[in-house]
């Protein structure tokens, strides 16, 4: 049932004044949508009656109430509508009137079903840009197949990537596949909203999880292209870089990354080995990529004599990048984490106070406040969002 509370975004940024209508669910689409409410938008999220976003199942759950949705849609607000219902539709046109986008990450077919698809609605909301994330876009021979975010991670060619030679295929440790069209669906929300801005026109962005995939490759596909072969899993090394990769030490492992022939140089006199800058196997990045394992195999003899933090300590002071493998935790409370305010508070009635995530994209002008407004329960903001549409 309704709230008399309101869950509506009051954070400014470049987006304020901006209005967003979000039929998505689960991932990809609210996390585009969160991005926008953090740069200030208002996202009214238009949910199932019932059930609502899928993601309200999902756990983990604090006193009943689902953390994974908190994570991506504090600060929307919530209305339930049911599409196929005339009054519902009738709210749901009044809210397309006042909108500056939607989004809905349908399959394709769904949206036209309904009589909502790109053609009905840009006749009758010229202004309204219409953002649609699905698993294979809007287009092509595998459109109307359905997704989630393991498929395309399998047929992207990321997990053929992805862990160590000869192990079976590995699933990167978050949601690429829906983070990565989401932030994609972000990108080109805000150029259709410059776009409409110079021009008046509005445009329909279309964003398939599995080309955003293989936008993701990066050089992976250009060594396919150059050298005709598909590359594989390497661990954690990098293919065109050395050295490049995490090195075992007396007490774990190390991340070391001499990108260039003058780190290089760097790093082999902080470890006491001047003479590898003119040694034939390592001179050069090309000799050093040819002679990955033996370079390993010496640095780690020397690196597991002490401990990383002594390692990082050393490197640092040559000016060496490099770091410690953190777990979730050391990552998120790590001080630098803390300083750039990327752990917020979410004070929810529900859950009582919540840590999450906060804004990367650090803007002057705006302030990047330390809580956010909490995820909406369903249906929560009925009321208000009616009486403001009247």
């Amino acid at each position: 049932m309704s709230n008399p509370a309101t869950s509506e975004n009051t954070h400014q940024g470049p987006l304020s004044g901006i209005t967003v209508i979000d039929l998505s669910r689960i991932l990809a689409g609210p996390y585009c949508t969160m991005m926008l409410a953090e740069l200030g938008a208002r996202v009214i999220k238009v949910e199932t009656p019932g059930r609502g976003d899928d993601a309200r199942h999902y756990g983990p759950f604090v006193n009943g109430k689902s953390a994974y949705f908190q994570s991506v849609n504090r600060g929307k607000e919530s209305i339930a509508l049911n599409l196929k219902d005339d009054a519902d539709r009738e709210i749901f046109g009044k809210l397309l009137q006042t909108a500056d986008v939607i989004v809905e990450n349908f399959r394709p077919g769904a949206m036209e079903k309904l009589g909502f698809g790109w053609a009905d609605l840009h006749v009758k909301f010229p202004k309204l840009i219409y953002a649609a994330a699905s698993g294979f876009g809007h287009s092509g021979p595998e459109m109307y197949r359905p997704a989630y975010d393991m498929v395309v991670q399998g047929m992207g060619g990321i997990m053929s990537v992805t862990g160590h030679p000869g192990t079976p295929p590995t699933r990167i440790g978050m949601s690429i596949g829906d983070i990565g069209s989401g932030l994609y669906a972000t990108i080109g929300i805000q150029a259709a909203l410059f776009h409409r801005q110079l021009t008046g026109e509005s445009s329909k962005v279309d964003i398939g999880m599995l080309d955003c995939q293989v936008a993701l490759l990066e050089n992976a596909v250009q060594r396919y292209f150059t050298s005709g072969t598909a590359p594989g899993p390497l661990g954690a090394r990098h293919p065109s870089i050395t050295p490049f990769e995490a090195y075992r030490t007396e007490d774990g492992y190390i991340i070391i990354s001499a990108g260039n022939d003058s780190l290089f140089v760097k790093l082999a006199q902080a470890l006491g080995q001047g003479e590898w800058a003119t040694d034939p196997r390592y001179a050069t990045n090309d000799l050093r990529n040819r002679n990955v394992e033996a370079m390993k195999d010496e640095m780690e003899a020397i690196l597991q004599a002490s401990t990383t933090e002594h390692w990082i300590s050393v490197l640092d002071e040559y000016g060496v990048p490099c770091g410690p493998i953190n777990n979730v935790g050391q990552a998120a409370d790590h001080p630098q984490t803390l300083a750039r305010n990327m752990i917020v508070s979410v004070d929810d009635p529900v859950t009582g106070p919540m840590r999450v995530v906060g804004n990367p994209v650090k803007i002057s002008g705006f302030a990047d406040p330390t809580t956010r407004a909490p995820s909406p329960n369903l249906d929560q903001d009925r009321e208000a969002i009616i009486r403001r549409l009247d």
